[in-house]
């Protein structure tokens, strides 16, 4: 699994998880700030990455319209909002668990929830 992590997600998170060996990039390392939502669904899926958000809507809308577009799309995975965002330690170790439950890369269109 490699993440691509939108930019409600902290970079700490992404730094955090490369020490444990999983592949993952944060939108604030690519300098991808403000993009909007459909280019980070761009990126992630040209990068044939996961992309991790909390912004559930507007990616489950995306996806549905990728998928009706037949666009690329590598999964997105929604972080509940029960998860704060500053718990960087355990927004990380649940990324790592999902990652290595899920060791290839998620369906075209999946939408799954931390």
């Amino acid at each position: 699994m490699k993440y691509y992590l939108d930019e409600d997600i902290s970079p700490k998170i992404a730094q955090l998880l490369r020490k444990q060996e999983v592949d993952c990039i944060s939108a604030h390392e690519k300098g991808m700030l403000q993009a909007s939502d459909l280019v980070q669904l761009e990126i992630a899926a040209k990068e044939e990455r996961c992309l991790v958000t909390k912004n559930r809507d507007d990616f489950i809308r995306l996806t549905v319209q990728f998928f009706n577009s037949q666009l690329p799309h590598h999964g997105v995975l929604i972080i509940p909002h029960s998860y704060p965002g500053d718990h960087f330690s355990r927004i990380a170790e649940a990324l790592e668990m999902y990652a290595r439950r899920h060791p290839g890369e998620m369906m075209p269109y999946t939408i799954d929830f931390l």
